[in-house]
């Protein structure tokens, strides 16, 4: 890689970046001048309705057989209060006032008067109250919990009758001759908080601060990861770059290295707001509640927190390193800016939602937590800030971020070698809104299509698939199998898609279904060596995994269990994965890229990440199996196999297990686990060489006439 043109690039690419407004105003006027001034805002305005609660007259009507009692205790209330109000006013301090005016209303005869005279806002609390069959007074409190000052009230008064039950138990002990400071308060609990000021400061600030951090780097990176690559698309100048004397790869590290520059400065000046903020509320609470503050902002000794903020610098370089190509990669695949914004919005959702990890109590950075990329650096930072993160966590983390920057990086590279992703050729667009009198019969799904139909088959998978299952069981899953079967099939017929070429409806070669069974034993040993070390990784989760399939999935009979469990899901999992949407990526992607994406959407289709690997390598080989077969029949095979396997374990389990006991992870030792793997690699192999074999054959006839 040649150095000097790579700096070349970066200082265009950097020009073209802080020319363009919106990068510069997320990057800099966001963090600087619009997230004071909307902190501002908002604290002013929680300092008024605080400020309106705390000075606030109610409005109670009292309907109470109590001889005046709770009358006299608000009374007595407001005394207090205003008493310590002026007290405090001496000392230049606030305190509450909260007064409850007493009101009588002879409109309200009922209950349904004083309803609605609550909900009119007349008056805020309706209390009444009579004595029990054994003479304790009992009040009854309505309010309207949706009106602010009706529930603030309420909550007043309940105050007051705690207040008026210790004084009245204090007063019967007394009478009883008994020694009632004593009994009341048998024993004291003293809170002693060994935190110093800067762990209470840095569990403040590990709460906020890596939500912070991630939404700002992932704002910071995106705006310039569109303009560098759709944005460069749409302006029409990607053409012009790729014809100078420059390599691809050059091209794609001074992207690179833009869009993580300005995602670093992005997040180290929205962290720097974030920190002058904080500090600026907490000292504005000690003038406005002067004395009652929990934390010393002088006592905090600032060096204690240079190797958390250290390694805070090394995180926020590795985390934006990541985020960066991982936008990128998104974005190159748009066409246009508008495209760009809508591709880029789930993955913010994905992102966001796990920076929430952070406010989740209780959860620690585990080694396996270390490699879950957002929750690591929420979680690392989390800890950091507490005093309490050791080395290995932070290696891991680290360079976990770095080893998946660098496949995103990979991948965006190959996207930049690609001229039918780079330079759109019509083959990716969604045809469903097309005029139906324009499509042209034949061809198979776009990759448009494809996603389109991922999103759809998913929301009906989520949405009715729990809610089939858990009413029907075994009816359910097979009502859901075929939702998933008839959702693509309808579309195909009206987009006049070729049904044989969209789902590769083929009969194979003789040869093919022996190669078949060989590539189905193959991958399915490779599967039970994956489901072993799951098993051993998650012992809990798998055996609670095992137990959920056999009690909503098995029931009595063997038969009507085989054919929805094995037989249905050979056929429709097969004709929407391996048939649309294998079509559908290969019309636009490389076939190995089709492959990756088939497997991938397959393995998050069963929703289990203990079962995630060992599905996707299930359609992984299924996947090859069609492609070099030309037909979907041995992916359905395979699948039979698979499943059909899983049902006769479950009901001749002593039986099969005497015959087969390689089959049960929990029997396998290291060594049955290497030897299980090598045999399914090399029968995995010959199956699929020969599927390879048959089919260059077949070009080979074809070529020759």
């Amino acid at each position: 890689m040649r150095t000097k043109i790579v700096k070349l690039l970066l200082r265009k690419e950097l020009r073209d970046v802080f020319r363009d407004k919106k990068a510069v105003i997320m990057m800099i006027l966001v963090p600087i001048i619009i997230y004071p001034l909307i902190f501002l805002a908002a604290f002013s305005v929680m300092a008024m309705i605080q400020s309106g609660m705390e000075h606030h007259e109610y409005k109670v009507v009292i309907n109470a057989d109590d001889e005046a009692m709770l009358e006299t205790a608000i009374d007595e209330h407001n005394e207090e209060s205003r008493k310590q109000a002026e007290e405090n006013d001496d000392q230049n301090s606030q305190e509450v006032v909260n007064l409850l005016t007493v009101v009588s209303d002879a409109d309200i005869t009922d209950d349904e008067t004083a309803k609605q005279k609550l909900q009119s806002e007349d008056i805020d609390v309706y209390v009444t109250g009579k004595p029990d069959d054994q003479g304790i007074m009992t009040y009854n409190v309505m309010y309207v919990s949706s009106i602010t000052n009706s529930n603030y009230a309420s909550g007043l008064i309940e105050d007051i009758v705690d207040d008026m039950k210790y004084d009245k138990t204090y007063e019967l002990v007394e009478e009883a001759g008994l020694d009632a400071k004593f009994i009341m308060n048998p024993m004291k609990a003293k809170d002693n908080d060994i935190a110093s000021d800067e762990q209470f400061a840095g569990s403040l600030l590990g709460t906020i601060l890596p939500f912070m951090l991630v939404v700002s780097l992932l704002m910071g990176t995106m705006y310039p990861a569109i303009d560098t690559t759709s944005g460069e698309k749409e302006r029409g100048t990607l053409e012009t770059l790729l014809t100078l004397p420059v390599k691809n790869h050059e091209i794609i590290i001074a992207k690179f290295l833009t869009v993580a520059f300005v995602g670093i400065i992005s997040a180290v000046l929205n962290i720097a707001s974030m920190i002058f903020l904080i500090v600026y509320a907490i000292k504005m609470l000690k003038e406005m509640y002067k004395g009652s503050a929990n934390i010393a902002i002088a006592n905090i000794n600032i060096a204690s927190f240079w190797p958390a903020i250290l390694v805070t610098a090394l995180a926020v370089i590795a985390f934006s390193l990541f985020i960066s190509a991982a936008t990128m990669c998104i974005t190159a695949l748009a066409k246009s800016y508008k495209e760009a914004n809508n591709y880029i919005t789930p993955f913010m959702l994905v992102v966001m939602l796990t920076g929430y990890i952070g406010f989740i109590p209780n959860i620690e950075l585990t080694p396996k937590m270390a490699m879950v990329p957002v929750a690591n650096i929420c979680l690392l930072v989390k800890e950091i800030l507490l005093f309490k993160v050791n080395v290995s966590s932070i290696v891991i983390v680290l360079i976990s971020n770095i080893i998946y920057a660098i496949a995103a990086v990979a991948f965006l590279s190959k996207i930049y070698d690609s001229e039918g992703i780079l330079f759109d050729e019509g083959r990716n667009g969604l045809q469903l809104f097309e005029l139906r009198s324009n499509m042209k019969k034949g061809g198979v799904p776009t990759t448009g299509d494809a996603w389109f139909i991922v999103l759809v088959t998913t929301a009906a998978f989520i949405f009715l698939g729990s809610a089939l299952q858990l009413k029907f069981k075994l009816g359910g899953v097979a009502g859901i199998q075929l939702i998933l079967l008839m959702i693509p099939l309808a579309y195909v017929l009206y987009t006049k898609r070729s049904i044989r070429k969209t789902y590769s409806l083929n009969i194979p070669k003789p040869i093919n279904f022996a190669a078949t069974f060989l590539v189905g034993f193959g991958i399915i040993s490779i599967a039970l060596v994956l489901g072993w070390l799951a098993m051993v990784l998650f012992p809990e989760a798998t055996a609670k995994l095992e137990d959920d399939l056999s009690t909503s999935l098995f029931g009595d009979s063997f038969v009507v269990a085989f054919l929805v469990v094995a037989v249905t899901p050979a056929i429709c999992e097969e004709m929407l994965f391996r048939g649309f949407l294998f079509s559908g990526f290969r019309s636009k992607y490389r076939v190995p890229v089709a492959i990756i994406l088939v497997s991938i959407l397959f393995g998050l289709y069963h929703m289990s990440f203990i079962r995630f690997f060992i599905t996707a390598t299930l359609g992984l080989g299924q996947a090859l199996a069609v492609y070099y077969s030309d037909s979907i029949i041995p992916a359905m095979i395979i699948h039979l196999m698979n499943n059909g396997f899983s049902v006769i374990q479950m009901y001749y389990s002593e039986q099969l297990k005497r015959l087969l006991p390689l089959i049960y992870p929990e029997d396998l030792s290291i060594i049955s686990a290497v030897v299980l793997t090598l045999v399914g690699i090399v029968t995995f192999t010959i199956g699929i060489l020969i599927m390879r074999k048959t089919k260059l054959k077949s070009i080979q006839v074809v070529e020759n006439g």
